[in-house]
């Protein structure tokens, strides 16, 4: 679909687009928008435009008035014209389904006199964190989401090997799925190996698989997950909880790419790209010597940190509403905003895991589609949260009465918000009223 022209160059190229198999723009040095491919229209819409009238591709993505380096976001187009050649940023986009991550690729055109002249501007939806609200199941507008997934869009497309390392409850497991689909792996299959709690033997014939007879049990041969990963992704989950002896197995599938089923001679090959996660601090086994000083070299390609939900507090609402349409199953809920406000003061030791356990308590104990701050109070009573707060309850000596409590309690508040009342109000679930007259009855301070 060509948009506008300034030669017959810019129509060759809006034609050209059509050979990208994913959504593309072409656009001037002006960041003004010349054409779009059909991948592009089924994605993200007709771009309704006069033939006067200029649309700029700052503002049809984002809605900004200018361009995104000045808007305070990376510009690729900006950075292409800088460097000369292909520059690569993960954007969030305005799309007819909501804000979504966009992996964006912006490809310089030059003339026969080296003169830049256009910008091909590629488009790819991040894999399960793009797409309809049915579809996605990676949320969050945080600065620490938004490195974790810029890292995951790096190297999905790539072959390198991945250290996912993070606490339990992360979303390690999401992560790998991501990573495989971004792939050129991803229509073979991921596997799966929970590495934790397994015994020698059976860490062995999960892995290799085994031959009929090969020890008690084994009434059948049986393919292992290496062999089932062949051409897809292999991801070995908790690796840091793999036995010190059955390492220098591992190490030997991954330095040759060989291996034997449990009970057999013959030798055979897997071709599998691999995905590793740990909650453990594995450069530290290394230097006790619980963990293979080769194999973590050889797993650590590409290490991705995966963001607890302390560094995502700003997520908190977005998971909420995604983990609430998740365990609805069709019926949907909504939290009321001091509901909300409730959920992001708590700590989340079990992170993404333990927030939607309390969500799950909370539909239990609601008789109504609306969650407010009080069915959230009762859901955290039973949680590890509540816990953790009443095994950090001051001493008997230290507690004063409940009128003391609150005074502080709005003394921080005001201190933590610059004494913004609004803000306070709405924190503590009371009206400004109800906050103006409270201020008012506190004791004055020297």
């Amino acid at each position: 679909m060509l948009i506008a022209t300034d030669s017959l160059n810019a129509t060759a190229l809006g034609h050209m687009l059509e050979g990208f198999d994913c959504p593309a723009i072409l656009v001037a040095s002006d960041y003004r928008i010349l054409a779009t491919n059909t991948a592009y229209r089924e994605a993200f819409g007709e771009l309704e435009l006069e033939p006067e009238q200029a649309h700029h591709c700052f503002r049809v993505s984002h809605g900004y008035d200018v361009p995104c380096d000045q808007a305070g976001e990376a510009c690729p187009l900006a950075a292409a014209t800088s460097s000369g050649h292909k520059e690569r940023v993960l954007h969030v986009h305005e799309t007819p389904r909501g804000r979504e991550h966009v992996d964006v690729e912006m490809l310089p055109i030059y003339d026969a006199r080296q003169q830049l002249q256009f910008f091909v501007e590629l488009l790819k939806p991040v894999p399960l964190a793009s797409g309809s609200l049915g579809d996605v199941e990676m949320v969050g507008s945080s600065a620490a989401y938004h490195r974790m997934l810029a890292r995951i869009t790096r190297v999905g497309p790539t072959d390198a090997s991945v250290l996912l390392l993070g606490e339990s409850g992360t979303g390690k497991e999401l992560a790998a799925r991501a990573i495989h689909m971004a792939s050129a792996r991803k229509h073979h299959a991921l596997v799966t190996l929970e590495c934790s709690g397994l015994t020698d033997t059976l860490f062995e014939s999960e892995l290799f698989g085994h031959v009929k007879g090969a020890f008690t049990g084994a009434h059948s041969s049986r393919k292992g997950l290496v062999e089932l990963a062949d051409g897809g992704t292999l991801f070995l989950d908790e690796i840091g909880d793999v036995p010190l002896h059955l390492q220098v197995k591992l190490l030997r599938l991954l330095e040759t790419g060989t291996f034997r089923r449990v009970g057999s001679t013959d030798l055979q090959a897997s071709d599998f790209r691999l995905v590793c996660a740990t909650h453990r601090d594995l450069p530290a086994m290394v230097e006790e010597g619980s963990f293979r000083s080769d194999l973590y070299y050889r797993i650590n390609v590409f290490p991705i940190h995966m963001a607890s939900l302390e560094e995502r507090r700003q997520d908190i609402p977005q998971l909420a509403q995604l983990l609430l349409k998740r365990l609805g199953k069709g019926k949907k809920y909504r939290l009321t905003e001091s509901a909300v406000q409730l959920l992001c003061q708590q700590r989340y030791r079990g992170n993404i895991r333990e927030l939607r356990n309390l969500l799950q308590r909370a539909l239990v104990m609601s008789d109504t589609n609306l969650l407010d701050r009080k069915v959230i109070a009762e859901a955290l009573l039973d949680s590890d949260t509540a816990q953790a707060r009443v095994s950090a309850s001051p001493a008997a000596a230290d507690w004063v009465d409940l009128k003391t409590a609150e005074a502080r309690y709005l003394q921080t508040l005001m201190a933590a918000h610059g004494n913004d009342k609004s803000r306070v109000a709405e924190i503590a679930g009371i009206s400004l009223r109800s906050l103006y007259r409270k201020l008012d009855a506190l004791p004055e301070q020297d």
